[in-house]
């Protein structure tokens, strides 16, 4: 029945907003790096993922992002992906806002997607303005360098303790407000201010859905809440299909 209502507000809908997490990425083989998960010889991403770690020691930050984009460069976008993809291709104006770093959702087909903490495979200089694509894997030099001014470059993602580039939070902010859809796909909701959003829509009186295996801050405030994986939640809205 759920999944009617869905299908129903959809095409209904003249702004919906999509927000995902690392829920979603761990369906196609992307550890979460949190917990046991997180461990890389012995580092919690906490202690890799700052800029203080890397101004102490570049070449090990860039190992650990080295054994991340291996990782990812195996992963294939999976059935939610696509299924999120074929909503921007059905329904009028669909937008993802995405915590993950991974780019699977562009490999999906989506184009409408803010990266709220980057891309993996984006760097830009420490020291000027050099911002590109690094798609080496593995890279040959670690860590890499500047094509501009051979200085080392930095993952052109969100670390603790960094702001979110405002122009990226602002649209989502925006976006998130204006939603008259706004489903959350794998999020545990428990990292601000991306957790703010569909909180931010609700106020606004957006139809909300959350798709979550477990139980969130958001659940008994969601319109829906499926309690299920990304995956399962993607086939069974396949499965109801008509």
């Amino acid at each position: 029945m759920d999944f009617k209502i869905l299908k129903e507000k959809l095409p209904q809908s003249n702004l919906t907003v999509v927000l995902t997490g690392a829920g979603i990425s761990k369906e196609s083989g992307i550890p979460t790096f949190r917990g046991e998960d997180g461990l890389w010889k012995k580092y919690n991403p906490e202690e890799l993922a700052t800029p203080w770690a890397f101004q102490r020691n570049p070449a090990l930050v860039w190992e650990w992002y080295d054994y991340r984009r291996r990782i990812i460069s195996k992963a294939k976008p999976n059935k939610c992906h696509l299924l999120i993809a074929e909503f921007e291709e059905r329904f009028k104006n669909v937008r993802v806002i995405t915590q993950n770093v991974d780019g699977l959702h562009e490999a999906a087909g989506s184009t409408n997607v803010i990266e709220l903490h980057g891309n993996i495979w984006k760097v830009k200089c420490t020291k000027c303005d050099f911002r590109g694509i690094n798609r080496e894997v593995p890279l040959s030099k670690i860590p890499p360098e500047c094509p501009k001014c051979g200085s080392i470059v930095r993952p052109d993602v969100v670390w603790f303790g960094e702001p979110l580039p405002s122009d990226k939070l602002t649209e989502a902010m925006e976006l998130s407000q204006r939603a008259d859809l706004f489903i959350v796909i794998g999020t545990s909701l428990m990292v601000q201010p991306a957790a703010s959003l569909p909180f931010l829509a609700l106020e606004r009186g957006a139809f909300v859905v959350e798709v979550s295996p477990e139980e969130t801050p958001l659940s008994r405030k969601a319109h829906l809440f499926f309690q299920m994986g990304a995956v399962e939640f993607a086939m069974k809205f396949e499965e109801k299909e008509g």
